[in-house]
């Protein structure tokens, strides 16, 4: 039995902060849950900068490619936390699958590269906009892995933004070249 993979990266938020009483930005953090079908995701949170928030983060949807043909959309519920709430609705964009899914049947893969979508809000009026990338790719035997899926209730489990991975990367190599470069110092004077 064949399945489908849809990978979609959140990259970004532009335009949609939220402004206080006194018409200032109020500090917030911002996050995304991401539905496809039953599945959900939640993103990290992520505080803005300037006008943009940015986020950068991958998520896995696996499926049988006939349960693929029942998925008509991806939700992405962006909400907020300020210092005394938490889960305030910011906006939505709603992306339609049916293309994504259709193309990358038909031809195995493809890649849509991170576009801007608008925000909607309460009120139907748009307001930002949000960056998403997308990847599907169909698998020749369906094995249904579950990979990063978090429920939106579930805020026990912890995360790794990719920033910290490349950090962590950048720390390890910093010290091997630190570790290396004395080894062989070493090295070298005994060998005179």
């Amino acid at each position: 039995m064949t399945g489908g993979t849809l990978e979609v990266l959140l990259v970004d938020a532009e335009g949609i902060r939220h402004t206080n009483l006194l018409g200032k930005p109020a500090p917030t953090s911002y996050y995304v849950i991401i539905e496809c079908g039953t599945r959900e995701y939640r993103s990290e949170e992520s505080s803005s900068e300037d006008d943009k928030i940015s986020w950068n983060e991958k998520f896995t949807f696996e499926f049988l490619l006939s349960d693929w043909e029942n998925l008509t959309h991806l939700k992405f519920r962006i909400l907020d936390t300020e210092l005394f709430t938490d889960a305030g609705f910011v906006g939505e964009t709603i992306v339609h699958l049916g293309g994504i899914i259709t193309e990358g049947k038909d031809r195995g893969f493809i890649e849509l590269k991170p576009a801007p979508y608008n925000v909607v809000l309460e009120d139907d009026t748009y307001k930002g906009e949000i960056k998403i990338g997308f990847r599907f790719f169909t698998n020749k035997e369906a094995h249904v892995i579950e990979t990063r899926e978090f429920l939106a209730e579930d805020k026990t489990k912890p995360r790794g933004s990719i920033r910290r991975s490349i950090a962590n990367l950048w720390r390890i190599l910093w010290w091997r070249f630190l570790f290396c470069h004395k080894t062989d110092s070493k090295n070298k004077h005994k060998h005179k």
